[in-house]
């Protein structure tokens, strides 16, 4: 899915569907083989019951001028929507209803401080200032012990083990972007600005910086079968990441940026950005 509200289904062919917006969207979960959520620009979220086939509008609210950048569902009705300046939004009844909260845990110290006082002498600035005082939400993933991770802006790499409810900073030393994150089977991923990717055991407690080839911003991954790692982003970068860290370039797309890649049932790998959806050819 992908700008102007288009979405493409898979099944052999692409083949677009039908949406009830024309916002771009940024990013799709499927927490089985039918039921799915997709969120994007204009606070907009939607959803499927049939494998992507139809889309039905829970969500659009241009007036919040924020984009959702990312989704997730903890269970069939228990839902996260995260997006631009702390933008975060929870439905517990699958979508028919969702709720914005501020989590105040993500502020600079100086932050809470300038809030307190706004709240008490000018209640209009307070929720003025509110609204864009935390930093983006990129990416949030559900760990295999349940726990939440939530990276964005400003080196933010956060942790919750209450569904969402309170998150907790790791100890992170970078202060850049981070877009996105993958777990695998004893460690975590994350990736971002300039090429950076970190990488801690399942503690989150101690991050170390590995070098790759490329000073590209890095915006997916996906885990092969051999415990390899792929990478893409900016300036069509395609890296492999083997089990000892060690890195190679697989390809340059030039004249691209790629955001994400996936492996589908018969195996092909994809690469999608800018310039649309291609197979990695071996």
């Amino acid at each position: 899915m992908g700008e102007r509200g288009h979405v493409l289904v898979y099944d052999g062919s692409w083949q677009q569907v039908a949406t009830p917006v024309s916002s771009q969207l940024t990013k799709v979960f499927f927490i089985d083989q039918k039921r799915g959520w997709a969120v994007g620009h204009d606070a907009t979220i939607l959803h499927t019951q049939d494998g992507g086939q139809t889309w039905l509008q829970q969500m659009h609210s241009p007036e919040i001028e924020k984009p959702f950048l990312d989704v997730v569902f903890l269970s069939e009705n228990h839902g996260i929507a995260i997006g631009a300046y702390g933008l975060f939004y929870r439905t517990s009844d699958g979508g028919a209803h969702w709720s914005d909260e501020f989590h105040a845990e993500l502020l600079a110290e100086e932050d809470v401080a300038y809030l307190a006082e706004l709240k008490d002498s000018d209640p209009a600035a307070y929720l003025s200032a509110r609204a864009s005082l935390l930093p983006h939400f990129n990416r949030i993933l559900t760990l295999t012990d349940g726990r939440l991770l939530l990276v964005g802006e400003l080196g933010l790499v956060a942790m919750s083990s209450d569904q969402g409810k309170t998150f907790t900073r790791t100890s992170f030393d970078y202060d850049g972007s981070m877009f996105n994150a993958i777990e695998t089977q004893d460690a975590v991923y994350v990736m971002g600005l300039r090429g950076h990717l970190f990488k801690a055991d399942m503690s989150l407690n101690q991050w170390t910086e590995i070098t790759l080839p490329v000073q590209s911003s890095i915006n997916g991954a996906m885990s092969a079968a051999d415990d390899t790692l792929y990478l893409v982003g900016n300036a069509g970068i395609v890296i492999k990441l083997n089990k000892d860290d060690s890195s190679s370039i697989v390809t340059r797309r030039q004249g691209e940026n790629l955001v994400s890649i996936a492996k589908d049932n018969q195996g092909d790998i994809w690469l999608s950005g800018s310039q649309g959806l291609f197979i990695l050819k071996p």
